[in-house]
């Protein structure tokens, strides 16, 4: 089939290169020029594990080409996807307007055949008969040349750092619209993931596919983000119940995930989620709530706690070193998630501030950050970067892992432990063993989990001498 993807962030460029790879004709479409000519030239601008192979691939075969062209997308296309951001306003909204401009580009620029337009874009519950009403401003005075179209909700479950694995593999898709004709285009479309011929195991059952309304379609997916977020404020609400009557937060999420009605899933305490998802969904439902008269209390309650963890981690510190002013503090990771390059609302940001605020001096190690090749983040200036691990816990007093990158099971800690002022770590993300950390001379403090170990260093405040 023929594919045009409008926008090339996360979901855009990876719908595109997987479409591309299981088949289809996709041209993507970007405003940014440069970003069209980096990608015209085979490199990807986002890092994403597998993407840059598969786009690589796609465009040898002819499969897969980039354009800052709407009207040739939009002419190319039997089946047009809107996947351009739609950020958070100050308000708490989403940010339509970038999806209000591809609908008026694909409405002025729409002629011959039958379309659908797919919003693949998270969008307030409604805008898919929004668009239909923007594109048909459009086509108003050329209806004559058109064979029609028809709107799509297909929202999209992508996590970041996994995404290409998603797209093969995904636990459902949904479709919503008013239209057969355009619900079993898409069915067509997707019906080599369906059948799991690009999945990891090809032997499970085909995916589920949902067909609902507009509406709910739309719903379903700020409901799920939502739910998901709430699922880790609520541990995180155990977790600070835990540190306060002695219980380990981690054997807590044990034994209630085991419970097949709950699951183990999103059950990890920490220091909260970030992104770009989870803020700006659950703020969305909290407005779309509000707009129809309803007080979404526990949903605000998930961003309260989310943030409230953040500061706790400041807390902790302050707890172990008492003044923070004058202290070196390193953070181990920077992005939000292990595997992705997205600093968006990440918890390291916040804790850099604060820290600063607070008179300490900053260091921070990132793996994806600390590549030769890699782009130089937007920090505050308050911190400084390291390119190994070595310099960071050089003349630390406290690590904080931030981000749990799989490579930070490994580090050889004690080694870091000799090279600090005082060995406190902080596990952020509560993923690396305690016992570990002990032997290696680190004084552990988890988060809703009892501290382990003792320090070694006489600068340390009494309290650490408690095991």
């Amino acid at each position: 089939m023929q594919v045009c993807v409008i926008g090339t962030g996360y979901v855009g460029l990876v719908t595109g290169v997987c479409l591309a790879h299981v088949g289809h004709d996709v041209v993507c479409v970007d405003k940014d020029e440069a970003k069209v000519a980096l990608m015209q030239s085979g490199q990807s601008p986002i890092y994403e594990p597998g993407l840059s192979e598969l786009m690589k691939s796609s465009m040898q075969s002819g499969k897969l080409s980039f354009t800052s062209n709407l009207a040739d997308g939009v002419a190319h296309g039997e089946i047009l996807f809107i996947a351009v951001g739609t950020p958070a306003l100050p308000s708490g909204e989403s940010d339509t307007r970038y999806v209000e401009a591809v609908a008026r580009g694909i409405g002025e620029h729409l002629n011959g055949g039958y379309k659908v337009i797919v919003n693949k874009s998270t969008v307030p519950v409604g805008s898919g008969d929004w668009v239909r009403r923007i594109v048909m401003d459009g086509v108003a005075e050329r209806q004559e040349l058109i064979a029609g179209f028809d709107v799509v909700s297909n929202p999209e479950f992508l996590r970041e750092g996994s995404a290409v694995y998603d797209t093969f593999n995904p636990d459902r898709i949904v479709l919503g619209s008013h239209s057969d004709r355009a619900i079993a285009l898409m069915q067509q479309l997707y019906e080599p993931i369906v059948n799991r011929q690009f999945a990891a195991d090809p032997t499970l059952p085909p995916v589920p596919v949902v067909i609902t309304d507009l509406a709910s379609a739309e719903m379903i997916k700020y409901a799920a983000n939502s739910f998901l977020a709430t699922k880790i404020s609520f541990i995180n609400e155990i977790a600070n119940i835990c540190d306060r009557v002695g219980a380990d937060v981690t054997q807590v999420a044990t034994g209630i995930g085991l419970d097949s009605r709950i699951g183990n899933k999103f059950l990890q305490a920490g220091i909260g989620w970030g992104g770009s998802c989870f803020p700006k969904d659950v703020s969305a439902l909290v407005h779309i709530a509000e707009d129809y008269g309803y007080d979404a209390s526990l949903l605000k309650a998930t961003v309260s706690t989310n943030r409230q963890q953040r500061w706790l981690a400041i807390e902790k510190l302050q707890q172990v070193l008492k003044i923070l002013k004058g202290k070196t503090i390193g953070l181990l990771g920077l992005t939000f998630k292990p595997d992705t390059d997205d600093l968006r609302d990440a918890p390291a940001l916040d804790l850099i501030e604060q820290l600063h605020r607070l008179g300490a001096k900053v260091k921070a190690y990132d793996p994806f950050y600390a590549k030769a090749d890699a782009p130089v983040p937007v920090l505050p200036q308050t911190a400084c970067l390291t390119p190994t691990v070595e310099d960071l816990a050089a003349g630390c007093d406290a690590l904080v892992l931030v981000t749990d990158w799989p490579q930070f099971r490994q580090l050889d800690y004690a080694q870091l432990a000799q090279q600090m002022v005082t060995p406190i770590l902080l596990d952020g993300r509560n993923c690396l063993d305690p016992q570990l950390l002990v032997d290696a001379g680190f004084y552990y403090v988890g988060m809703g989990r009892p501290n382990f170990g003792y320090a070694r260093s006489s600068q340390v405040p009494s309290p650490l001498l408690l095991a």
